[in-house]
């Protein structure tokens, strides 16, 4: 009796014990947020484009303002540290972790200020519970656990976060399209950004992604640019028992930034255009005076062949989801780098004629790709044909390699 007493006793405690750790992890995953007081103001907060690459297509965080609780909180998914282990290795390859950070809103946007980029705010109209929903949202977000996400450009990043916040704050009852005024595949919606504040970066941008930009996005995708994802809330609705209202109650522009005149003085389109007159009046000189030299063509073709294997590196050796099926490899031919360097004025390889055949089918072929890609091509392109015309017009001068 007495040891079956006292295996009921060990059980019982057993039990006690299990029911006050569940209660107090229950007490402490409650207690770890606060509770929002009827004062509290949610707001989705969009920066304009800066001047720096980083910068150029806008910001978006969602703010929460709670003055009886003295809560300043705005809600960023678009941070990183360059203390992260390999730091450029991972940027480049597309693998840098991102986190959501939390701040007061006056200091960063007084920086955002600073560089002149407009702030405005949209302040959400959502009950007191779907408020609390999104702020245990975040704030459960913010945890070092769950803190760090993968950033994707276009799929993942500091504005479709926020989509994903709201969604879970307001389940059914939101109404929500997502950005419906236009359909722009996503090379077309950088082309927007990026060419009037820095043209060469487009042009380095529209080198480097492939034919996943050139989808049509979705209306709930084309929110990857803040400006989209304000439009977006703008346009949205909430479903109340006194009927269906607008998400966005009010919006206030906490500043203007300075219209800023872009410049377009040596735009890639100028310099190429320019650079292939130039190619041009140097290829019929050289066929005139009947001159055999490959030098130019020797730089011109390993800078293309260099080009294609920064292509194929980003292609096959970064996780960007972006820079796959790049077309641009048709003309910036990666085996011509070292190929190149095999001719001379004085000996070919046999095998060098085919190669030409080969390529201008590839420039035939590349031709196809324009309408979907920066029109900066089409002077590239000029300029490559010519000078294939030029080595294969000057071929049957030169000795054939033993």
């Amino acid at each position: 009796m007495k040891t079956k007493t006292l295996n009921k006793i060990v059980m019982l405690r057993k039990i006690i014990l299990s029911l006050l750790i569940s209660t107090a992890g229950i007490l402490n995953a409650n207690a770890q947020f606060a509770m929002l007081s009827p004062e509290a103001k949610v707001s989705l907060v969009t920066v304009g484009p800066g001047r720096e690459l980083y910068s150029g297509f806008g910001h978006s965080v969602i703010w929460i303002y709670d003055p009886v609780n003295r809560l300043d909180n705005a809600y960023s998914y678009g941070s990183f540290s360059f203390e992260t282990g390999n730091f450029y290795i991972k940027f480049l390859r597309g693998t840098l972790p991102y986190t959501i950070s939390v701040a007061p809103l006056a200091p960063q946007a007084a920086y955002w200020q600073a560089e002149n980029r407009s702030i405005s705010e949209q302040v959400l109209d959502l009950s007191a519970i779907q408020k609390q929903k999104l702020y245990n949202y975040l704030e459960t977000n913010y945890l070092p656990q769950n803190r760090e996400y993968q950033y994707k450009f276009f799929y993942d990043n500091c504005a479709t976060r926020l989509t994903l916040a709201l969604k879970a704050a307001c389940g059914d009852s939101l109404i929500y399209n997502g950005y419906t005024d236009e359909k722009l595949s996503f090379r077309q919606w950088i082309d927007r950004y990026a060419y009037k504040q820095n043209p060469w970066a487009d042009f380095g941008m529209d080198l480097a992604i492939g034919a996943p930009s050139d989808e049509i996005a979705t209306a709930d995708q084309a929110t990857f640019l803040p400006d989209n994802l304000s439009k977006a809330f703008a346009d949205a609705k909430v479903k109340t028992a006194s009927g269906i209202k607008p998400l966005v109650m009010a919006k206030n522009d906490l500043f203007l930034a300075t219209p800023v005149q872009y410049e377009e003085t040596f735009t890639p389109m100028h310099v190429f255009w320019a650079l292939a007159v130039l190619v041009m009046a140097f290829t019929y000189w050289q066929i005139q005076k009947q001159k055999v030299n490959f030098t130019f063509d020797k730089i011109l073709f390993s800078i293309a062949g260099i080009t294609g294997w920064l292509i194929v590196l980003l292609w096959f050796g970064t996780n960007h989801g972006v820079t796959s099926w790049n077309y641009d490899l048709l003309w910036a031919f990666p085996l011509w780098m070292p190929l190149i360097l095999s001719i001379s004025a004085k000996k070919k390889p046999a095998w060098f004629q085919f190669l030409l055949i080969f390529y201008g089918f590839l420039l035939l072929c590349a031709t196809g790709n324009l309408l979907k890609h920066n029109y900066v091509v089409i002077p590239i392109l000029l300029i490559l044909i010519i000078r294939v015309y030029y080595i294969n017009n000057s071929l049957s001068k030169i000795p054939q390699k033993g």
